[in-house]
Parts: structure tokens; sequence; C-alpha cells
């Protein structure tokens, strides 16, 4: 979660909100990823998205198994939902997003029964360094 949040504030300082994620497999980081979607004018282009991107190249495969991944924030629905459909095995994350949080914030998406495939969760890792940092930048953001 350290690495994640080093590159949530490497997007802060590109003017992105300061999200970072992480992906490992074997004790081995394999990717990583921090928010760009303002910077990339990509709205898909969040932290998770673009870590499951760069650990499907790496693997040279779609399908993430047996791997964790570390993010400072609660992932969104789209980021659940590729999480999900990439067989990410467990999933660690730092702050709730209480507005947008696919996990047990707004939804909890990973406990719906029709999915076929389960995700082990972990959360508030590390939660209040990450909830300081995003306060502060939309604090920032609104003067």
């Amino acid at each position: 979660m350290r690495r994640a949040l080093e590159l949530a504030r490497r997007a802060e300082q590109e003017g992105e909100v300061p999200v970072g994620a992480v992906l490992v497999k074997d004790n081995k980081i394999i990717a990583e990823g921090w928010n760009r979607p303002i910077s990339g004018h990509d709205p898909t282009a969040h932290a998770e998205i673009q870590a499951l991107r760069a650990a499907g190249q790496e693997l040279g495969n779609y399908r993430l198994v047996e791997t964790t991944l570390y993010v400072t924030l609660e992932p969104c629905i789209m980021c659940i939902g590729a999480i999900m459909h990439a067989r990410v095995q467990r999933l660690v994350y730092a702050a709730s997003d209480p507005r947008a949080g696919a996990i047990h914030s707004a939804y909890t998406i990973p406990d719906d029964g029709k999915l076929n495939h389960s995700l082990e969760v972990e959360s508030d890792v590390l939660a209040d360094e990450c909830s300081v940092l995003l306060s502060n930048f939309f604090r920032a953001r609104r003067k």
C-alpha cells in the first residue's frame, strides 16, 4: 500500500485525483497505475484500470488470477467490474468512498451472489493517510 500511496502522490503532482494502485503476484509488484483521466482525456483511466492493463501486458493474459490489487481509494463501479472480470483474487484498499465506492460504501458489488467470481476484500489499510491526501487535494481545488 505504501507504493500505491506514492503513486497517488504522483497523480496529485500531475493534477489528477490522488489515487494509486499496485498489483502483486507471488509477493512481487507486477504492475502499477495512478489516476490519469484528465491528462489522458480518458474517463476509464483510473488507477486500478491502469494497473490491470499493465498487468495484462506483463502476464500476456487478461486473467489476473492469484493476484492482489492494492489501491488507495475504494474502487468505483467501473473498476470493480474490471477487477472481477480479471479474476483478481484479493483487493486491499485504504480509504472508503461514500459517494462512489462499490465495495462497502455506496454499493456492495462483490457481495452480489449473481457474479461468478468471488473476491477477498480487506479495507482501511493506511486509510487515514490516504483520506488526508484526498481531503487536502479537494480542499485545495475548491479554493
